[in-house]
């Protein structure tokens, strides 16, 4: 066994008996007492929960959804290029023209997006 994987096995024990320990001691000290079809209730931020359990969503909430992760992995790609940019300053032309071509196809999907009114959370229907 290769002897840098150690410390990583040696966490995960440590994160197994933590978590089995606290369980063992909920169950054992815990309070015991009598159960209720109110208590059994599932609880939903102080709410009763009345309703059907799965709600159907807009499809604007996933349209949403997936631009905030589109734009969330871009600002991922500007810390990756801001290091390679630093480093290879001899190649820093391409770099730099690479990267506004990058923009410039979402800031035309950002266009795209506002025309199309994407983001428009007011909008009804």
């Amino acid at each position: 066994m290769n002897l840098d994987y150690v410390p990583v096995l040696f966490q995960m024990v440590i994160a197994v008996v933590v978590a089995v320990s606290m369980l063992g001691g909920a169950i054992l000290l815990g309070q015991r007492g009598r159960r209720t079809p109110a208590k059994d209730m599932a609880y939903e931020c102080g709410k009763d929960p009345i309703g059907p359990t799965n709600p159907r969503f807009s499809v604007k909430f996933y349209m949403v959804a997936m631009l905030f992760i589109l734009f969330d992995i871009e600002t991922v790609f500007f810390f990756a290029w801001a290091v390679v940019y630093r480093q290879e300053l001899a190649n820093g032309p391409q770099i730099l023209f690479g990267m506004l071509f990058f923009l410039a196809v979402l800031g035309v999907g950002l266009v795209y997006e506002l025309r199309k009114k994407a983001l428009d959370w007011t909008r009804h229907g």
